[in-house]
């Protein structure tokens, strides 16, 4: 979980940068793309863990 926020957050930052500044265009793409990746490995992790749960 530590990951998944880290990567959040430097997503976040990336992209207010990159549309803050002007000609920081690469930073908002780099930053969207980060964020994407954030949320697929958060749902590929909630997915492995749901299927390799033992049952009570």
């Amino acid at each position: 979980m530590v990951l998944f926020l880290a990567l959040f957050i430097a997503a976040l930052a990336l992209v207010v940068i990159g549309l803050s500044v002007d000609g920081m265009l690469y930073l908002m793409s780099i930053g969207v793309l980060l964020l994407i990746a954030d949320l697929l490995y958060l749902a590929g992790r909630s997915m492995w863990r749901s299927t390799h749960r033992p049952a009570h």
